[in-house]
């Protein structure tokens, strides 16, 4: 969609290829996930944690229900579930609950026995409100059910920003998004990202002759062959 923001930002996601995370930085007038359509449970469980104090039983119902939908999420896992796979188990475990607990957030508003003004009130309002992009993963094959990812990556662009002072020309941010997006790329691979950089530099010829073949993830396997 178009935006009328005027500030520059740099922003991230983390996409999945072929099971492969990849780190994408950006900087420009458009978040970098402008279009995506998934919401994080992560923060809409934190609203009922900030009020547990004083909503104690009510909050203390609707963690453990998304706990039971993390155990789930945590068993595909565990059996390295295709994206498909992991939507069929998650539509026939966690849909219910999920289920369940719209119907109960529905009934504490229908039946008054919640103040909208309130912790609780709001806490509930904002699931209910976002309800579709907080069930994607129940809907849409390899949807994930919160950002922590996409967060854990924006740190690093954060990090930059505060040891940088921001980029003082679009082509140096251009190149910043680059290498932030090589770096956090390897880290997330597992891979050493100097190692890497390194190896890619030193095979500069090999790599423009086979991209595909130079990837963090693989780079290696060329690597320990030798040139041709």
């Amino acid at each position: 969609p178009e935006t009328t923001r005027k500030g520059i930002f740099t922003s991230g996601i983390v996409s999945v290829w072929q099971s492969r995370k990849i780190a994408i930085f950006m900087t420009g007038r458009r978040h970098a996930g402008e279009n995506l359509v998934c919401h994080c449970l992560v923060r809409a469980r934190r609203h009922f944690v900030e009020i547990m104090e004083n909503f104690p039983e009510e909050c203390a119902h609707v963690i453990e229900q998304l706990a039971i939908v993390y155990r789930h999420e945590a068993f595909t896992r565990q059996q390295a579930m295709s994206p498909q796979e992991r939507l069929v188990y998650h539509q026939g475990h966690s849909a219910p609950v999920m289920e369940e607990l719209k119907n109960w957030c529905l009934a504490k508003q229908q039946n008054r026995e919640v103040e909208p003004n309130s912790g609780l009130g709001k806490a509930i309002q904002y699931l209910l409100k976002h309800w579709k992009e907080l069930t994607r993963f129940c809907h849409v094959p390899g949807a994930p059910l919160d950002n922590n990812v996409c967060e854990r990556a924006l740190k690093h662009a954060v990090l930059h920003r505060k040891n940088a002072y921001f980029f003082k020309t679009p082509k140096g941010a251009h190149v910043g998004d680059l290498f932030m997006s090589l770096i956090h790329t390897c880290e997330l691979a597992g891979e050493s990202p100097m190692d890497y950089l390194c190896a890619v530099l030193k095979n500069a010829a090999r790599v423009a002759k086979d991209p595909m073949a130079w990837m963090p993830w693989n780079y290696r396997h060329n690597l320990a062959k030798g040139p041709p």
